[in-house]
């Protein structure tokens, strides 16, 4: 199954305004898709037997800068030995009291829970639906986000110098 092929089941079950752009000149193909659609599109191409996308490698948060958040999805089908790449982008404030928000992928695929936990606390997003988000690298108490571009790290933590 090639990439176009994938594609195509994509709009054939969605419509083509589901696909915002794609990628293809990187090391893996990626679909740029509706940010609302994600649980819907992994569930399909989980559940479909043409793609059988039976495994989550790997969530990514991304903070591009300008105050536009993306989350980036790896997926592989076992039985098929493709991979291919989703991304959803939105446009949202900086303000840390108001985080960037995206569905969770944790009724889909259970590795999707310590990805998101992550992507929660290096970059700040959000996981609607996450059955426990919260901090899973960083101490409970850290204030910010070390992935974010406008991240400034803090000079000293309960009274420990940060190098």
């Amino acid at each position: 199954m090639t990439f176009e092929e994938i594609k195509q089941i994509l709009i054939a079950k969605f419509g083509a305004e589901l696909i915002l752009g794609e990628e293809t000149t990187g090391l893996q193909p990626a679909l740029l898709i509706q940010p609302e659609k994600i649980v819907e599109v992994c569930r399909e191409l989980r559940d479909n037997p043409a793609t059988h996308f039976d495994f989550l490698n790997l969530i990514s948060a991304v903070d591009y800068g300008e105050n536009k958040f993306g989350v980036v999805y790896h997926l592989t089908s076992m039985p098929y030995r493709l991979q291919l790449t989703l991304k959803i982008v939105k446009e949202h404030t900086r303000d840390l009291e108001d985080l960037p928000s995206f569905p969770s992928l944790t009724s889909v695929y259970k590795t999707a829970d310590w990805h998101e936990r992550e992507a929660y606390d290096l970059v700040g997003v959000f996981f609607e639906g996450h059955p426990d988000l919260r901090r899973i690298l960083l101490p409970d108490d850290w204030e910010g986000y070390p992935l974010r571009k406008d991240y400034k790290a803090a000079e000293y933590y309960k009274g420990i110098k940060i190098d």
